[in-house]
């Protein structure tokens, strides 16, 4: 399997079908001040669903930046409520978008796709203004590795195909490489924060299935063919012991740090 393709139209809707929790909502608000954020980017954005979170907490203007037009084709539809937010193409190393004019970065879901973190985090302070505020989100290896359950549904994607663990934990980077390419390129006051963010409530386990079946949003899934995706849902159809409102949650580490 070639992984997923996010540049195929097929894909496009892939990354649109939820909502930000207020799981992660809480969260931000814990570590960003939003009554001091006008202008946030969020970089990576794939469908918008939390540039439109960022809208709804209050920010007057949000930029989404995505590497693939089909993914941002899919963002466009599901923002089209939302005029203060727009959509660029660009990537995270080089954005195009000037220097010093953003209060607030979000990248979320996104350094996993990238080997330099330099070069990344490089982009991200060229673009911040002074005092701006960058979060980061992602999975650490050791967040990977929490065992299935009713709520950690992603745990047994592992348990079944263990060939997937390599996959997963060696595309993720540890917290001390971040923290350190971090203030590498002159971030101060590096803080790390860990979330079990609730990634979508089913309202029955044959909604949690077919989520499943269609690999929406989880490019892990596209390293297992037909087959492989069927016998996974059966044997996640066999584990999970509750049938009705199934709340779904992964771990994550947050990252913040402030440019001076």
């Amino acid at each position: 399997m070639m992984g997923i393709n996010f540049h195929h139209n097929e894909n496009r809707n892939a990354y649109t079908t939820r909502e930000a929790d207020i799981s992660w909502r809480q969260t931000m608000r814990d570590l960003v001040q939003f009554e001091n954020i006008s202008n946030a980017l969020d970089v990576g954005c794939g469908g918008g669903i939390y540039s439109k979170a960022l809208a709804d907490m209050g920010v007057a203007s949000v930029t989404g930046v995505d590497f693939s037009e089909a993914i941002l084709e899919g963002a466009r539809e599901n923002c089209k409520e939302y005029k203060n937010i727009t959509f660029k193409y660009g990537n995270a190393l080089d954005t195009g978008l000037d220097s010093n004019s953003f209060n607030l970065l979000l990248e979320r879901a996104l350094i996993h796709h990238i080997e330099d973190l330099h070069s990344c985090f490089k982009e991200a302070y060229r673009i911040l203004e002074t005092n701006g505020i960058y979060i980061v989100q992602d999975r650490t290896p050791e967040d990977c590795l929490f065992e299935g359950n009713n709520g950690h549904i992603r745990g047994y994607f592992f348990e079944l195909f263990p060939r997937l663990i390599e996959k997963e934990t060696n595309r993720r980077h540890d917290s001390s490489l971040v923290i350190e390419k971090l203030k590498e390129v002159g971030f101060k006051e590096v803080e790390e924060v860990k979330l079990w963010e609730t990634r979508k409530v089913y309202k029955n386990k044959e909604h949690l299935l077919k989520d499943i079946s269609n690999r929406t949003g989880r490019s892990i899934l596209h390293e297992l063919d037909d087959k492989e995706l069927k016998l996974l849902i059966n044997y996640i159809d066999n584990l999970i012991s509750i049938d009705t409102d199934i709340v779904e949650k992964d771990r994550w580490t947050i990252w913040k740090a402030i440019k001076y």
